[in-house]
């Protein structure tokens, strides 16, 4: 009997992931991980201010997706799931590339609503994270939008997703290399403004720590290691403590240097270089406003969370 092998696709806006696992037989037993790759595909750059996805992002989503295809044959994957979140679903042309995607090369990608996405980010988180009983803030930075979700590992409280990923970010306010103090005021004026329900939800159900997903906390946990004299590789553990002395660290040094300087720091990814400045004024901004004293950084996300709900299905 052919085992069933999964392979699950995350479309983000700024990266796109690829994880096969084979299903044991045993109904409890852990999933087994064949392999889990990341592409940076930059989906939004150059149209995601403008609703649109540029025709060099367009070319370079069908051939990731033309390469994962690739993976998906020679692991004789049994069932693929693939998802799209902010880039696709508020461009004009999305449904265009999800067809072309389709008719090129078989996979049939889900366009998920915002509020979805926070669904199954929460999943995944749940997986790396042990929430306990107590609710904390989920905060998971995508080149679109960024999800927050006030969560224990029962129940979600309170779950919004708002379009303020760090490409938009990146558009909008990283006008000098450094940043300069007028730019970084004038993101937390924006921030302060677009997150008000934000600032009402945690008022009403005060969470009591951070926790952070997807890439830009991973490249604060790779910051943080190469400090330490590590490397994380591809396969992070699923839970990393960031301190905030930690945080501030790698927050001052982004603040204080070029692209061409922040390349060469140990840990950073490239892709990441410009992003993760301005996604780090987001992060500040949420530590200082709501007063959290550290930050959990999950290296489980979306996909993670899909995983879970298909084998809670059976």
């Amino acid at each position: 009997m052919r085992h069933r092998r999964l392979a699950l696709i995350d479309m983000g806006t700024n990266t796109f992931h690829l994880l096969i696992v084979e299903l044991p037989e045993a109904r409890h037993a852990e999933p087994v991980v064949l392999l889990r790759t990341k592409v940076g595909v930059k989906l939004g750059e150059g149209g995601i201010s403008k609703g649109e996805i540029a025709p060099a992002a367009y070319a370079r989503a069908l051939h990731t997706l033309a390469a994962f295809q690739e993976e998906i044959e020679l692991h004789q994957v049994t069932e693929v799931r693939a998802t799209a979140t902010s880039a696709v679903r508020n461009a004009a042309n999305g449904a265009e590339l999800v067809q072309d995607i389709f008719e090129q090369h078989g996979i049939r990608v889900e366009i998920i609503a915002g509020a979805r996405e926070a669904e199954l980010i929460t999943k995944g988180v749940r997986q790396a994270v042990n929430l306990g009983s107590e609710p904390h803030l989920l905060m998971d930075i995508g080149g679109g939008s960024v999800e927050f979700i006030v969560a224990n590992q029962e129940t979600i409280f309170w779950k919004q997703s708002f379009e303020i990923g760090a490409q938009r970010l990146l558009d909008q306010f990283f006008r000098h290399d450094p940043l300069t103090p007028d730019d970084v005021r004038a993101e937390q004026e924006y921030l302060t403004d677009k997150l008000a329900p934000l600032t009402a939800a945690i008022q009403h159900f005060r969470p009591r720590a951070l926790v952070g997903a997807s890439g830009t906390f991973d490249t604060l946990g790779d910051l943080q290691a190469a400090r330490q004299g590590e490397v994380r590789g591809n396969n992070p553990p699923p839970e990393t403590a960031i301190p905030l002395s930690s945080f501030y660290q790698s927050y001052d040094q982004l603040l204080t240097t070029t692209h061409a300087q922040r390349l060469l720091m140990p840990g950073m990814t490239p892709l990441r270089a410009d992003m993760i400045v301005v996604a780090c004024v987001l992060i500040d901004f949420v530590l200082k406003t709501y007063q959290f004293t550290h930050i959990r950084a999950s290296a489980y996300a979306l996909k993670e969370g899909l995983l879970a709900e298909m084998l809670q299905a059976g």
